[in-house]
């Protein structure tokens, strides 16, 4: 399974011949759009920054709810959160996906996830092996909180992402704070793995990814 970050929230998981892509922007975002032909797109709400399934190739299943089902060899299941503190009230409703691999990896999608998660929540998403979370404050969670996140969630690896990079438009925090949180943190082009044992004995890696798309 490989897992690329084309920048903000958007990540693809490719795995078997079939693609998941998470969280597609449009052109005022200010990364380029995902060059892939995707079999399924997640959308964690339904903000331009994350929504823009308009502007992605292809015929694919476009899955906007929390709902359980099983696409292209994906097993997909949604959790209920807000985008804010204030149960939705500012910004609105959000899901965090849970994705399964065909290698029996899993992968937890935060989305625009606005505020620490409940006992319950955070009981039923513990230990997977990949937790992509927002670290850039003002429309999401801060570094802190997300590290304060990872560390309840324990996951076996963590991606920062939705945080300020040169080409973005959007006025968030760097992935500084977050990183000041972590000891072990490595910097990849994309990430590779090929079974869930590979992993198991990390426990929050930081793998801070290169949203740089090949020419």
């Amino acid at each position: 399974m490989k897992i690329r970050w084309f920048g903000h929230a958007c990540f693809s998981l490719e795995s078997k011949g079939k693609i998941l892509l998470i969280d597609p922007f449009d052109e005022s975002v200010g990364y380029p759009i995902p060059d892939i032909t995707p079999d399924v797109v997640l959308e964690s709400h339904q903000h331009f920054d994350h929504a823009a399934h308009n502007l992605v190739k292809g015929d694919f299943e476009l899955v906007r709810d929390p709902s359980a089902r099983e696409v292209a060899g994906f097993a997909i299941k949604g959790y209920r959160s807000f985008h804010d503190e204030q149960h939705g009230s500012k910004r609105g409703d959000n899901i965090l996906f849970e994705v399964t691999t065909p290698e029996g990896i899993r992968v937890l999608h935060c989305g625009d996830l606005g505020h620490m998660l409940s006992d319950d929540t955070i009981e039923k998403l513990k230990e997977p092996h990949v937790f992509m979370v927002p670290v850039g404050g003002v429309y999401t969670i801060e570094g802190k909180t997300a590290a304060d996140l990872c560390r309840l969630i324990s996951p076996s690896i963590v991606i920062p992402m939705h945080y300020k990079t040169p080409p973005l438009k959007i006025g968030l925090s760097s992935v500084d704070e977050f990183l000041e949180e972590f000891e072990d943190i490595e910097e990849k082009k994309d990430l590779t793995i090929s079974s869930p044992a590979e992993i198991e004995e990390f426990r929050c890696k930081v793998i801070v990814l290169d949203y740089k798309q090949e020419a």
